[in-house]
C-alpha cells in the first residue's frame, strides 16, 4: 500500500483501503489483492478518504479533493451520491437503514444523508 488512510471492512471477509496517491485498493479475506477500483472502474480520484461497504456489498468512497461521495457497485458503473454541500468529507459510514454517514472536517459537522 502507499499511503493508507482509511479502512473498512467488507461483507465476504476482506477489507478495503484507500490510499493517500489516488486510489482504493479490495482485498479478499485472505488478505490478497482483488482489484483497484481506479482500474476496474476507469475512475479518477482526486484524495480518497473514508470509505465504507454497504449492505449490497457495494464500496461508498469519500472524495476530498473532488468533494463528492461515489459509489462503486460490484456490477456497473460509479454512480455519484453527493456532488453538493460537502467541505472535505472524510470518513463515511453506512447504516443498515440506508442513511449515508459523512464526517465533513471543512464544516466540523456530520452530514447524514438517505
Amino acid at each position: 500500500l502507499q499511503g493508507p488512510r482509511y479502512v473498512s471492512p467488507a461483507p465476504n471477509g476482506g477489507f478495503v483501503v484507500s490510499e493517500e496517491c489516488g486510489d482504493v485498493k479490495v482485498f479478499m479475506s485472505s488478505r490478497k489483492l482483488l482489484c483497484s477500483l481506479s482500474s476496474k472502474y476507469g475512475h479518477r480520484f482526486g484524495n480518497p478518504a473514508g470509505v465504507c461497504v454497504d449492505v449490497d456489498g457495494s464500496i461508498l468512497v469519500a472524495d476530498e479533493q473532488r468533494r463528492t461521495v461515489h459509489l462503486f457497485p460490484e456490477h456497473g458503473a460509479p454512480i455519484c451520491l453527493v456532488s453538493t454541500g460537502l467541505r472535505r468529507p472524510a470518513g463515511i459510514a453506512c447504516s443498515s437503514f440506508g442513511h449515508l454517514f459523512v464526517a465533513d472536517a471543512g464544516e466540523n459537522c456530520v452530514k447524514v444523508f438517505k
